[in-house]
């Protein structure tokens, strides 16, 4: 077959795509074409080559197959400058190929094409299913997504500021019509805009030029869960994730068969992903909050959540670790009573349950506690922690009392008032002589867990030593001093 009309697209465009063939020797073939046919003729009823042109194109027909012999020799020079005019591209199809042939032929490569992009869905599903397994699941569905599809991916709040990022940004321009895309699917962004980094700013935009009262019927009305637009060359899509508010945004230069389901399977595993961990009873937890909101004691709210005993997990990883982190951490943990300030995370568990560590986290574990004790179950965890990250282990649990068992309660108490009296007033001696304490004298160690310079540590124990009286370097002064700072 020859192309003797139409311009040829140069290399690596997408060129014109064939998606089906059709044989007809119709004068007007119009009625019979849906767009997107190569159209074969002989021409046997070709009168008017330039209405004919005009019919083929008007009704969308990708191409024109012109068959020689038996009725033409030659395709009509006058049929070749009509399909030239409009662009249309015109094939000579040779005596001895049979227009069946030529059918099969594109049949056979569609056959081939769907066979790709359902091979490149498999391996897509089964990258993104193992990125959700991940420690660090919704970074790593977003990367894999971004790689699969050659573009830029981005998890977006509900103010529209983006949580999480991968791939290679586009253009300035592409990222306002996805950040406008997203408000198609997501809620509307208000009040004024956060700080945040440069390059997601124009994500974070409120609808220009549109009045509240059109704001208003907006959100009255149902958001779809996906939309699509276009920004030069980039394609751009938005899914809605759940019920959170959370918007999963697409920028992709190319539309590769199978990538609008690729990026569906990754919109459904982001909503369970970033769903709220539903382990615990609701309605405790309501009733935990508002019974101390009407001033109940936080004993008295935890007899909501559970009988106890419960057990405080502190934990950090690298990087800060988000809202979407924190649950995910709570989910592996089995509890959706989590909290963090952006630092840390704090986990509360109900029942004597052991905490085995959890990959790319570095834990401190108090011991069961009751209601009642929470709070000092809560110091146990931070100084847990502390240890943990001092001696570099994924997880760390409270010790316990050891001799302390053997002294009353309030006596060592009072003991370790005196005893401590000097440096009583100084929180940060104090902090700097437990951890010192508990790490058995090590000065970069200390200095890893306070994160403060080694020297610091020196002149701050040497000032304890000081106002204290006692000798630091002798292991009795020391055992008094921990046993007592265990009470204070």
């Amino acid at each position: 077959m020859r192309l003797l009309a139409g311009t040829p697209e140069p290399p690596g465009a997408e060129g014109v795509r064939i998606r089906w063939v059709h044989a007809s020797e119709m004068a007007d073939p119009y009625p019979y074409l849906l767009g997107g046919e190569l159209l074969l003729t002989a021409g046997v009823l070709l009168k008017d080559p330039e209405r004919y042109a005009a019919r083929v194109a008007e009704a969308g027909g990708a191409a024109i197959g012109f068959g020689l012999a038996p009725v033409y020799d030659a395709v009509p020079d006058a049929l070749v400058a009509a399909c030239e005019r409009r662009g249309l591209p015109l094939l000579e199809v040779p005596p001895k190929t049979p227009f069946t042939a030529v059918a099969r032929a594109v049949w056979g490569l569609m056959a081939q094409a769907r066979l790709r992009e359902v091979r490149r869905v498999s391996e897509a599903q089964q990258g993104l299913a193992g990125a959700a397994a991940r420690p660090d699941p919704v970074p790593a569905v977003l990367q894999q997504l971004a790689s699969r599809l050659g573009g830029w991916a981005v998890l977006l709040a509900p103010d529209g500021s983006a949580l999480h990022v991968s791939g290679r940004a586009p253009s300035r321009e592409a990222r306002e019509a996805l950040g406008r895309l997203a408000r198609v699917v997501g809620p509307e962004s208000a009040g004024e805009e956060p700080a945040g980094d440069p390059a997601t700013a124009p994500l974070r935009g409120t609808a220009g030029g549109r009045t509240a009262q059109g704001a208003a019927a907006d959100a009255a009305r149902r958001a779809p869960s996906s939309a699509a637009d276009t920004a030069g060359d980039v394609h751009l899509a938005a899914y809605a994730l759940g019920g959170e508010g959370l918007v999963l945004g697409i920028a992709a230069e190319g539309r590769e068969p199978g990538g609008h389901t690729v990026a569906g399977l990754a919109a459904v595993l982001l909503s369970l992903l970033t769903a709220p961990h539903r382990g615990a009873d609701a309605s405790g937890r309501t009733a935990a909050l508002v019974r101390l909101l009407l001033g109940g004691t936080p004993a008295e709210a935890v007899r909501e959540l559970g009988g106890g005993p419960w057990t405080v997990v502190h934990g950090t990883r690298p990087g800060q670790p988000d809202r979407i982190a924190a649950s995910a951490l709570g989910a592996a943990l089995g509890s959706a009573l989590v909290d963090t300030d952006g630092a840390r995370v704090r986990v509360l568990l109900c029942g004597d349950r052991r905490v085995e560590p959890q990959p790319g986290w570095t834990l401190g574990v108090s011991a069961p506690a009751a209601a009642e004790e929470l709070g000092t179950a809560d110091a146990a965890a931070a100084r847990a922690l502390r240890r943990a990250e001092a001696t570099r282990v994924p997880l760390a649990r409270q010790r316990g009392t050891g001799l302390g068992e053997l002294v009353a309660p309030d006596e060592a108490a009072v003991h370790a008032r005196t005893l401590l009296a000097p440096v009583a007033d100084s929180p940060a001696l104090t902090e700097t002589l437990r951890v010192w304490l508990s790490l058995h004298g090590s000065w970069d160690r200390t200095a890893v867990a306070l994160g403060v310079h080694r020297n610091t540590v020196r002149q701050r124990i040497a000032r304890c030593g000081s106002l204290l009286g006692v000798d630091l370097d002798d292991a009795d002064a020391r055992m008094e001093l921990w046993f007592a700072l265990r009470y204070s």
